[in-house]
């Protein structure tokens, strides 16, 4: 065989395989966005539940504040309730997917903070604040996706959302 038949021949099965690659990323784009939805939710429900569980028993949560977690700059009556606030109410956005990497990156923070005030924190504790980071961290830098309130307003305001 001719060296330029062989190259056509390359080129041919090159062109077959950046074909199929390409279909196969379609085809895998919408479990990316499903896979958005799943992180947004999964962090959210374990910030805002334990937001619940301070509201549930205010005395004990002040208690915990005054003297087991050790927020730096801030008293412990501040803390409780900037903590409690951000508990329950960054996780509703960061599902929702409105302000999806603001939400994201004040849960992110939120989180190292969390880290660094309880210094009794178990191996097993810290692995799931690294956890929890890490999907943030993929919201923060990769958006919400499209099934987000942000795709729908960016969609609405004739402007492609940021992916």
């Amino acid at each position: 065989m001719s060296s330029v038949a062989q190259s056509m021949q390359r080129t041919g099965l090159l062109s077959s395989l950046v074909g199929l690659y390409e279909r196969v990323v379609r085809a895998l784009a919408p479990l990316a966005d499903v896979l958005d939805l799943v992180l947004r939710i999964w962090v959210g429900k374990v910030f805002f539940m334990s937001g619940l569980v301070k509201i549930a028993s205010w005395s004990a949560t002040i208690g915990l504040f005054e003297n087991e977690y050790h927020v730096p700059l801030l008293p412990p009556n501040v803390a409780a309730v900037m903590g409690t606030a951000a508990e329950l109410g960054l996780p509703v956005f960061l599902v929702l997917g409105l302000g999806g990497r603001f939400a994201a990156a004040a849960m992110f923070v939120f989180n190292i903070i969390a880290v660094i005030s309880y210094p009794d924190l178990s191996e097993v504790g810290l692995k799931d604040h690294y956890y929890w980071g890490i999907m943030l961290l993929v919201t923060l830098l990769h958006g919400p996706g499209r099934i987000s309130v942000d795709w729908l307003v960016g969609r609405w305001l004739g402007r492609p959302a940021a992916r």
